[in-house]
């Protein structure tokens, strides 16, 4: 059995280009239904927003992968210096079922979900020929990840970065490759007013995004607590990973859906036609809302094992 921990994917490094193509042939398995996915169940005690996610699934295609993502979200550790989200994942063989390599590091987790956001950078870039602002609303681990996604895939239709955190921001925290590209805001509403892209990566209880939305923006809601349905009622194209595994846990699109009606009729999965309707998209607000899904952590999970494997990176256990 193969384990990797922060250190060993560190070394194996993030290729972005690569991560969104292993998303990318994901989503072309579940368009052709290859694929197992329970709803995951949440596991509360003490503090309610406090949770233990599982998250089995497997996933078919040339790379099949099977297994589980057990991750913990304690939004209260940041104010104790440590890490808000840990996750372990654990990779089955498909056919026997026998364990082959546990990853010990919530980095697999974020590599998953920027990735993920990066196939829908890359679908947006290729139905505008304009230059982009992107917006990053919360610069803890996630926002680092978007940014450094943001900066490295499709650089050339990217301008500026703008980055908000309520605890600020320090020229030294981004790196110096690309410091050239940030301009640190001291609000929220200097991203919503001067992005064409907006990535939420907070860990926000209480929503705030409360402007109409505007024309020719694409809004990555990435932490799913931020909008208010004022902005929501103004999307033209709304886009989920899977409807049913987010339209509850008091998402944006959960409280769209009981307060304001909207149906599983009215969004598209990320496996649907969601790109015939990225036409005109200068003209637009097209938004993207995703619970993230276990598939795209075990695709993830197993392009790393891989990677690994070739590098001899990671320590073989009994």
């Amino acid at each position: 059995m193969k384990y990797l921990n922060e250190t060993d994917l560190t070394k194996i490094g993030i290729d972005w280009a690569s991560t969104v193509s292993v998303i990318e042939s994901s989503v072309e398995q579940l368009k052709a239904e290859n694929f197992s996915q329970p709803v995951k169940p949440y596991l509360r005690y003490g503090k309610p927003y406090n949770r233990i996610i599982a998250m089995p699934a497997y996933i078919g295609g040339e790379n099949a992968s099977a297994g589980i993502k057990w991750i913990a979200s304690f939004p209260d550790n940041i104010k104790k210096n440590e890490k808000r989200a840990n996750a372990v994942v654990i990779l089955n063989e498909v056919n026997t079922g026998k364990p082959y390599c546990i990853i010990n590091s919530g980095l697999i987790s974020g590599i998953r979900t920027a990735s993920v956001s990066g196939l829908m950078l890359k679908k947006y870039f290729d139905k505008t020929t304009k230059k982009s602002n992107i917006g990053i609303i919360g610069f803890g681990p996630i926002g680092r990840l978007h940014l450094d996604l943001s900066v490295n895939l499709n650089k050339e239709k990217v301008d500026k970065v703008y980055l908000f955190d309520k605890r600020k921001i320090e020229i030294t925290d981004i790196p110096e490759a690309y410091r050239d590209k940030v301009i640190i805001v001291n609000d929220w509403d200097s991203i919503v007013d001067n992005c064409d892209i907006v990535m939420t990566c907070t860990v926000s209880k209480d929503r705030y995004i409360n402007t109409p939305g505007r024309k020719g923006t694409l809004h990555l809601n990435v932490s799913l607590r931020d909008y208010c349905p004022e902005f929501m009622k103004t999307v033209d194209v709304m886009i989920v990973d899977d409807w049913e595994e987010i339209c509850r846990e008091n998402t944006d699109i959960e409280l769209m859906h009981l307060e304001h009606g909207l149906q599983k009729e009215d969004v598209f999965n990320i496996y649907d036609d969601f790109e015939s309707k990225l036409t005109d998209v200068d003209n637009k607000i097209i938004m993207f809302n995703p619970m993230g899904m276990a598939v795209f952590d075990m695709a993830i999970s197993q392009d790393y094992y891989t990677k690994a494997t070739e590098q001899g990176i990671g320590t073989d256990l009994d």
